[in-house]
């Protein structure tokens, strides 16, 4: 205890907060009392606790959270509802997400196995409900098809569609009011009642006052009614303000107004109109500004105010003559011939006010009195010279031309106006003067020459174009010799031909180097037979023979100019020519003989091939000829023994294809004993071993042992060639053919695709692989593999133009679009869609693009027998013979369809024309 009076001073550590780390009593070796909470994750069991500042209270767990959620309105959210996010502690872990990736390959790895099956299944599942379910378009396409066939009448017979609801439906919507009949009116009014009758138009009730007398008065009810039709187009006018929402030019055309619809905004033309007084007032002699205004009056209906302002425009600009002829152009015809009459006393110079004057009169006689005055004021008009010497007669022109070339000696068209009328002498004397007045103009030597060409005076000509060439030189013109070679074209198209010649003789070696003379004869040669002169073409050929005699190219170009625009004549007196300066030109004795003998002269086509042989003895070419000549004219003994002789002398594959072909041919007659097939099989056995790599003497050997009915030897054959010629296309798809025939599909499959294997990316191939499978009815399988082979011949024509037909009816307008983005001038393709527009009955479009095809490919014969067919079923008599010219002047020898007729062993005497009728016929018409 403390004595008493003293004080005790209080501890500083009393009441405070403990520093940090500080455990009561563990100075004196006390631990204290600790757990997990209080040591946390980072502390050993032995570590001494944080005490100092107490326990923190616990979070409380999401589970707490859940438990003591805030139900309160103004915790709720529409898309979360109370509280947070549903999905704050997501329980999907790596493991899952792992376990779901596998699950997930295995899913497609076992969809992909499927996946054919399946795709298979759905397109049968498809194709079955669409059988059972069709569209409707696919329901009425045969109908609308037959809707070509149907007759005008028939269409006219169709009876019009009648309303099907009763009375009471068609009266729902539609009110009908029926005035009253003048006497009920006029009895109600007479009894002093007031009378109500409705408005048809609008419904509503009108009044109508009685009158004293008791009478209906109509002219005041005709007098109210226009004064409402006035109220109304009134405020129909107040629409132009923006009162109404009335359109004022669409009222003004529905009421057929007779302003013009010129198309521009009525406050356009104020402005077009205020911008136009501007410029008038400020430059007022400015002509172009009246016309303008007069115009744009003209346009918006104001004819007079046109009128007005283009006639003030005319005095204020009285020298301007485009002011007065529009003047005269506004004006009536009385006050047009006047106001040109004012206009010619103000301009008696203008040669347009003149000739607007004597368009005006409507006689011949005023006509001519109008030149005649004008004339007296500018003399040396030429338009006016040539407009008076229009309207006279032969010798009242001659003797005003007479005077024309006086006032006007430059005019190159007056001078021969007056050549052309005048006597052979005079004309002569006539170009004479021209050529003096005017030394620099070609046209009056061109014409010289014509007029002596015309009188007979042929050797003239060629001097006086020799003499033109060198005064134009002389006085400096240059000689153009384009504008010269027109001249000479036009000279042909007017019918004088020596001066064409003489033209194109004097110009020809003009402006061309030496070495560039044959290249540029030719082509100008092409371009005047294209431009339709075939005398230019001629002489230009015969210039270049004269320079060239022994270019065998020139010969043969003019060879089939001649027989493309000469006589048979001409062609052969040219093959003469031909073959004695160029005897080793095969080609050209080939001609001349097919001409002879083509004239029906066999023996002279006999004589030039023996000419022939002893010129080329060893010719393949000349001793085919000779046999072909033969067999055609029935001379079988004849053709055996050229044959037997070209073997020795020319022993080629060809010729032993030849003759084997010849045999063949004569084996396949009825009355054949079948000796000739023997004699072919003999000879193209020992062709074979000659020569292994010609394939064409395998083909014809398989061929016919496929006609004497013995597939096995065919095969045998065709196996044979494919060894010896692997690149051969057409001895693979013969092989495969005949295994398919004989039912061998799967062997066709293999044969074909060997032969894939051995020629990749071949259509032809992958095409007949495709057929296959179609004749075998495996549309799917067809389907993928035109799905391959388009991948690997992407721009095949052949394989395009199948794909168009193997898709169904709705697809192959867009397959056909492809086609001709990938194959643009491909026969093929183009034939495709002209059958794809005659399938659908477009009959204008398919002979468009017929036409089109053949233009292209002149030398296709599949498009040729489409077209001629097709002209047979939907064209006239006249479009299928234009067809049939054309076709002969073509000759083609190619296409799959062509040849499958052409090279049949039975037709091989039967001419073009015959042929062409027999490919029409086993064609079929698309659908």
């Amino acid at each position: 205890m403390h004595a008493p009076g003293t004080t005790m001073k209080k501890k500083l550590f009393l009441g405070s907060q403990a520093p940090l780390g500080y455990v009561a009593g563990v100075g004196r070796g006390a631990t204290g009392f600790t757990t997990r909470s209080d040591i946390g994750p980072a502390r050993e069991s032995s570590d001494v606790p944080d005490d100092r500042h107490g326990q923190q209270p616990a979070k409380k767990s999401r589970k707490d959270d859940d438990d003591d959620e805030d139900l309160n309105d103004a915790n709720f959210d529409e898309f979360n509802g109370y509280g947070g996010s549903l999905f704050s502690k997501d329980p999907y872990d790596k493991d899952d997400e792992e376990a779901d990736a596998i699950y997930e390959a295995v899913d497609k790895r076992m969809d992909e196995r499927r996946k054919d099956y399946r795709e298979a299944r759905l397109r049968v599942e498809i194709e079955k409900y669409r059988q059972e379910r069709p569209k409707i378009q696919q329901q009425f396409s045969d109908l609308k098809r037959q809707l070509s066939d149907v007759s005008t009448d028939e269409w006219n017979a169709i009876p019009e569609v009648g309303d099907a609801r009763n009375k009471k439906q068609r009266n729902a919507r539609t009110e009908k009011f029926t005035p009253l009949p003048d006497s009920v009116l006029a009895g109600a009014l007479a009894s002093g009642q007031g009378v109500n009758a409705i408005d048809p138009a609008t419904g509503l009730a009108s009044p109508f006052p009685g009158v004293a007398s008791g009478e209906l008065d109509l002219r005041k009810i005709g007098q109210a009614r226009n004064t409402l039709m006035d109220i109304k187009l009134t405020q129909a006018s107040d629409s132009v303000s923006g009162q109404t929402v009335v359109d004022p030019k669409g009222y003004l055309t529905d009421l057929q107004s007779m302003i013009p619809n010129h198309g521009a905004d009525i406050s356009d033309v104020k402005k077009a109109r205020l911008l136009l007084k501007s410029v008038r007032e400020t430059n007022p002699n400015h002509a172009p500004a009246w016309i303008a205004s007069a115009r744009l009056e003209e346009v918006t209906g104001k004819l007079q105010n046109a009128r007005n302002l283009i006639m003030e425009g005319a005095e204020m600009c009285p020298n301007s003559e485009d002011v007065w002829l529009e003047a005269a152009r506004l004006q009536a015809a009385d006050m047009a011939k006047s106001v040109i009459a004012q206009a010619v006393r103000q301009l008696p110079h203008s040669v347009r006010l003149w000739i607007r004057a004597a368009e005006l009169e409507t006689e011949k006689r005023l006509q001519k009195r109008v030149y005649r005055k004008a004339l007296e004021q500018i003399p040396n008009s030429v338009r006016l010279w040539k407009n008076a010497v229009e309207l006279e007669d032969a010798e009242d022109a001659r003797i005003l031309l007479s005077r024309a070339v006086e006032c006007c000696p430059t005019s190159v068209e007056l001078w021969l106006a007056l050549a052309r009328l005048e006597t052979y002498e005079n004309a002569r004397k006539v170009l004479n003067k021209a050529r003096e007045s005017i030394p620099t103009d070609r046209q009056i030597w061109i014409t010289a020459a014509k007029l002596e060409e015309a009188n007979k005076n042929s050797k003239m000509v060629r001097k006086i174009i020799e003499r033109s060439i060198k005064s134009l030189s002389d006085n400096g013109v240059e000689i153009n010799r384009e504008l010269w070679m027109k001249d000479a074209v036009e000279a042909e198209k007017a019918g004088s031909i020596a001066t064409c010649q003489a033209i194109i003789e004097s110009v020809i070696e003009i402006g061309i180097e030496d070495e560039d003379r044959k290249h540029t004869w030719l082509a100008d040669a092409e371009q005047r037979a294209n431009q339709g002169a075939p005398e230019c073409a001629r002489a230009i050929y015969g210039h270049a023979l004269a320079v060239f005699p022994a270019k065998k190219s020139i010969w043969l170009r003019a060879a089939f100019f001649e027989k493309n625009h000469g006589t048979k004549e001409t062609l052969e007196a040219l093959l003469q020519k031909a073959v004695a300066y160029c005897p080793q030109a095969e080609v050209l004795w080939l001609m001349g003989a097919k001409s002879k003998w083509q004239a029906g002269d066999v023996p002279a086509a006999r004589s030039i091939l023996s000419l022939a042989f002893k010129a080329n003895p060893n010719s393949e070419e000349i001793w085919l000829a000779a046999v072909k000549l033969e067999s055609e004219n029935d001379e079988y003994d004849s053709a055996r023994r050229l044959l037997a002789k070209a073997q020795k002398s020319a022993p080629t594959g060809r010729v032993l294809m030849k003759a084997a072909k010849f045999e063949w041919a004569l084996g396949s007659r009825p009355e054949s004993k079948g000796r000739e097939l023997q004699a072919a099989l003999d000879i193209l056995e020992t062709g074979v071993e000659k020569y292994p790599n010609f394939a064409k003497l395998w083909m014809m050997y398989g061929q016919i042992w496929c006609q004497l009915k013995r597939p096995d030897k065919a095969k045998e054959v065709y196996g044979r060639g494919i060894k010896a010629c692997p690149d051969s296309v057409p001895l693979w798809v013969l092989l495969a053919n005949l295994e398919e025939e004989t039912g061998m599909l799967i062997k066709a499959r293999s044969v074909i695709e060997k032969a894939r294997l051995r020629n990749p990316c071949n259509d032809v191939l992958w095409l007949e692989a495709i057929r296959i499978e179609c004749r075998a009815d495996k549309k799917d399988i067809a389907s993928k593999m035109m799905a391959k082979a388009m991948q690997e011949c992407p721009a095949s024509g052949r394989l395009w133009a199948e794909a168009i037909f193997m898709e169904a009816r709705p697809g192959r307008k867009s397959k056909s679009v492809d086609a001709l983005k990938k194959c643009e001038h491909d026969p093929r393709v183009l034939l495709a869609v002209s059958r794809l527009f005659w399938a659908e009955r477009k009959i204008g479009k398919a002979r468009e693009w017929f036409n089109r095809t053949i233009k292209i490919e002149q030398d296709f014969g599949d498009a040729w027998a489409y077209f001629y067919k097709f002209e047979t079923l939907h064209g006239t008599a006249e479009q299928r013979e234009e067809v049939r010219k054309r076709f002969l002047s073509a000759e083609p020898r190619h296409g799959e369809e062509w040849n499958k007729v052409a090279k049949h062993i039975e037709n091989w005497k039967k001419t073009p024309e015959e042929i062409l009728v027999l490919c029409a016929k086993a064609l079929q018409e698309p659908t």
